[in-house]
Parts: C-alpha cells; structure tokens; sequence
C-alpha cells in the first residue's frame, strides 16, 4: 500500500491528498528517510509524521484492505512518540493563551475580570 493511502486509511489524515501534500513537504519519513507519496509501505517499516508540530513515531504492524475505523487502528500500527512530544506542544499552547502585547487593543472580558478581582483584593488590604 502505498504511505499516503496507509496514512490517511489510519487516521492519520482526513483525507488522502493532505497524506500526499505533506509526504511532498518532507513531513513523512520511513526508516528515517524523506519518501514521495507513492512509496510502498510494508509490516516492520519505522514511520515518522510530522504534524502539527508534532513528530508521530509508529511501526507498522500490518497493512489494512481500506480506511478503518478509530477504534481498529491499533491494529495496524504500534505507537512508539515519546511522551516529551506532547508535552513540548502543551507548553507551546500555554505560551499561546497568555501571549498579547502590552497596550494593544481593549482588555478582553478576562483581562477585565482579572483587573476587577485585584482591585477587589487590594482595596480589601487597605481598610
């Protein structure tokens, strides 16, 4: 089968042409080398996907007929990314949340929020 068909039949893309775009992006390689979208995939093949900033590392574990459901894709494959990877992308969410330019813009409904609440907390100190 070839990689795009696999990763799109594995859930790993929505649909078969985001598989062939990102194999064409470099963002797929086997057994540590960069492949094209029609690369044959068989059982044993090392398998690293970039998305989302993430690099996904599975082996193949065997090839299915068609798209399989999300509950049968362990069938297919045996996870092997590091925990580390998730953990550097939830860092990188957190910074995005708390990230905005001092003086740019009005203060959201939060920002509002939180100035009312230390307000409240100082003016409380000082009586």
């Amino acid at each position: 089968m070839r990689i795009d068909k696999f990763l799109w039949s594995t859930r790993y893309f929505k649909t078969r042409n985001m598989g062939t775009e990102a194999c064409k992006k470099g963002q797929v390689k086997i057994n540590d080398q960069v492949t094209k979208p029609a690369r044959e995939v068989y059982p044993m093949d090392k398998i690293v996907v970039r998305k989302n900033q993430i690099n996904y590392q599975f082996t193949v574990l065997d090839i299915p007929k068609s798209r399989v459901g999300a509950k049968l894709v362990d069938l297919y494959r045996k996870d092997t990314t590091p925990k580390e990877a998730f953990e550097h992308n939830e860092l990188l969410q957190y910074s995005k949340d708390y990230y905005r330019k001092k003086g740019i813009g009005r203060p959201t409904k939060k920002d509002r929020r939180e100035i009312d609440e230390y307000l409240d907390v100082h003016s409380d100190q000082e009586e």
